[in-house]
């Protein structure tokens, strides 16, 4: 289904808890969230219904986020549940990793071949600064394992902040020298009640770029799939792997966006950064039909804002009213 700027939305990110097992500063304060309680939060059965219907409105790519979804009880029959969804060709997970050494081979039993992983440091206690808590040694062993057992393609997601991590930008690139992952540069996006600390800062990725091209040039790979995501997708010489630049904030892709997300709480987002959301829990479980339901959907994809208000400005900050973790990415 197009919207009323003529771009076609086929792709729907789920988030299906807004709990998680990390506190990264730049997706949540230190002292953490007050989190949904079990009825605020839709169940599995809740979430396969309005997935079913998406189907319907031209829905052809779901990614279940969080949150960290993998703290989420039977969330591999979930997945599994959403392989059987007549007209569903992409289903993919995206995970701190935490958990993947874990769950990698039920998730792959399940049907699953696509996942993401967040890691934003190569470095174990830059890890736990950045992550308040994690186990920079757990997540290595899950994309492993989550190799070993078939996962293709493995996206490693760097988010890249000023300060912090940018002088790890060739240590990441070269994991795609030996292993056949995509490590996708991500521009760090001030969204919600949360604030990098002092002497952090946003980084373009057009600098990312350009210490990655000193060190050995990128050739371009051509992405030509209608579900194919906002990442600028290169390869260095020799490489096995690809490298992605995701650039929000210094080269604003909303021209060619093409997804809504779904809130762990049941509310259709049809922009990130914009807070107008549409309930669908109420109406759900109010009994509505399939076909009211679906009228709600279309109507949001219908509306979808054409520009998303971002500034990457120094000192000009976007903020929206919930927190990354809680809108799921």
């Amino acid at each position: 289904m197009f919207d009323n700027h003529k771009r076609e939305i086929n792709y729907l990110r789920v988030s299906v808890t807004d709990r998680c097992n990390l506190r990264c500063i730049y997706c949540m304060p230190k002292e953490g969230l007050s989190l949904l309680g079990h009825r605020d939060i839709l169940s599995y059965e809740e979430f396969l219904r309005i997935v079913t219907i998406a189907v319907n409105t031209g829905i052809v790519k779901v990614r279940v986020t969080g949150g960290e979804p993998l703290v989420r009880r039977g969330i591999v029959e979930f997945m599994a549940s959403l392989r059987k969804i007549s007209g569903l060709r992409d289903i993919s997970l995206t995970t701190n990793g935490i958990l993947l050494e874990k769950y990698a081979e039920d998730l792959f039993d399940s049907g699953i071949r696509r996942i993401n992983v967040s890691l934003d440091s190569l470095e174990p206690e830059k890890y736990r600064r950045i992550t308040r808590q994690g186990d920079l040694t757990r997540v290595i062993n899950g994309i492993k394992k989550a190799d070993r057992v078939g996962f293709s393609p493995i996206k490693i997601n760097v988010v890249v902040i000023k300060g912090f991590n940018d002088d790890e930008i060739i240590d990441f690139a070269k994991l795609t020298l030996e292993k056949p992952y995509q490590v996708r540069f991500i521009e760090y996006m001030p969204v919600g009640i949360t604030a990098l600390e002092d002497g952090y800062g946003h980084i373009s990725n057009d600098v990312i770029m350009e210490a990655i091209n000193r060190f050995t040039p990128l050739d371009a790979v051509g992405q030509n799939g209608k579900t194919d995501g906002p990442a600028r997708v290169y390869k260095m010489e020799g490489g096995r792997g690809e490298i992605g630049f995701i650039s929000a904030m210094s080269h604003q892709f909303c021209e060619s966006c093409n997804r809504l997300r779904l809130t762990a709480d049941g509310n259709l987002r049809s922009c990130l950064l914009i807070d107008n959301e549409v309930d669908l829990k109420t109406p759900l479980r109010n009994g509505c039909t399939d076909a009211e339901l679906e009228n709600i959907i279309k109507n949001v994809i219908l509306n979808k804002p054409m520009h998303a208000p971002i500034r990457c400005h120094e000192g000009q900050r976007k903020k929206c009213a919930r927190t990354m973790s809680s809108i799921g990415g």
